[in-house]
């Protein structure tokens, strides 16, 4: 015999769907709160990128200037070189940082007792919560001319100290390895957290099948951590005409020697700032380096999407 629903049932279901709905959105507005405030209204400030901005006139008062604010970075004689160091070194940060990650994060999923992991786990993320003045120093305290580690090492062993501050042709490969040892840590966390979520059963069946451990990662972990590694390749394409201002600005100590090849677009404009105190070119440059940054992670996603759709963000 068939049953109908009570009206008063329905009600009550009703009123605890709305209760649960409105308890929900009590707990989303502190954060769409917070988003609005720090993400949305500060937008209006971009206005100064297109002005030549005067204190005593405020943002509103001060002159339309067009687009004079952004020729400013490609008429100066060092504009190709500050784009060129900020594309390349992003470049790459992407490609060993994600080979340096994958790599740790495989060997941590291979380490057997849960103490071993965690202990493994701290050690490669403290670099990572190091500030980035401490780090300047901890490099010097490695390059220094007079007492550095590396010269001890050189000198003890009959040849002659190097003056790393005053050569160029080091830093490419000095900011390398400090970006790398500081940031590989948390990435390969990341990527650790995928690799233990890969179903278990693929691996016993590629064991049953008679894979060894090195086919077992190629054609199981790997392929579990793609979908990983694609998004945070586009988060970091994203940022690739941004850089970490404290590595290329106090690791190298602001000396003015090594600047062909540690001078970014960030620090660029820091000093632009500094010396010549003009907002709308500071606030010009960073629009650029938005806008640049949406148009490589839409491409990317695109290309990723023609390949492999299920891999895209969008």
């Amino acid at each position: 015999m068939a049953t109908t629903a009570k009206p008063g049932g329905i009600r009550r279901t009703s009123m605890a769907k709305r209760k649960m709905t409105l308890a929900l959105f009590s707990m989303m507005v502190p954060g769409l709160i917070y988003l609005v405030i720090n993400n949305y209204i500060p937008m209006a400030g971009l206005t100064i990128a297109f002005k030549k901005f005067d204190y005593s006139k405020g943002i509103w008062g001060s002159e339309w200037c067009g687009l004079s604010n952004f020729t400013y970075l490609f008429k100066t004689r060092d504009a190709f070189n500050i784009i060129r160091n900020t594309v390349l070194y992003n470049l790459v940060f992407i490609v060993l940082g994600t080979i340096l990650a994958v790599t740790v994060a495989i060997m941590l999923n291979l380490l057997r007792g849960s103490m071993n992991k965690k202990i493994y786990q701290t050690v490669i993320l403290i670099p990572y919560l190091i500030s980035m003045v401490v780090v300047s120093y901890i490099v010097y305290g490695f390059l220094s001319q007079e007492n550095g580690f590396l010269n001890s090492m050189i000198v003890s062993a009959g040849g002659e100290s190097v003056s790393w501050y005053t050569q160029s042709k080091y830093w490419p490969f000095i900011l390398t390895i400090v970006n790398l040892w500081k940031g590989f840590g948390y990435t390969s966390i990341l990527y650790y957290a995928t690799v233990i979520g890969i179903d278990s059963s693929l691996y016993e069946a590629a064991t049953v099948d008679g894979a060894g451990r090195w086919k077992q990662i190629w054609h199981v972990t790997l392929p579990g951590l793609r979908g990983t590694i694609i998004t945070m390749v586009l988060l970091n394409i994203g940022r690739m005409f941004y850089s970490d201002f404290g590595l290329f600005y106090q690791v190298p100590m602001r000396s003015g020697l090594i600047s062909s090849v540690t001078d970014t677009i960030d620090v660029f404009v820091y000093k632009a700032l500094t010396q010549l105190n003009d907002v709308g070119r500071a606030s010009a440059a960073g629009f650029m380096q938005s806008v640049l940054g949406f148009i490589l992670v839409f491409g990317a996603n695109m290309i990723i999407r023609k390949v492999d759709e299920e891999s895209a963000l969008f």
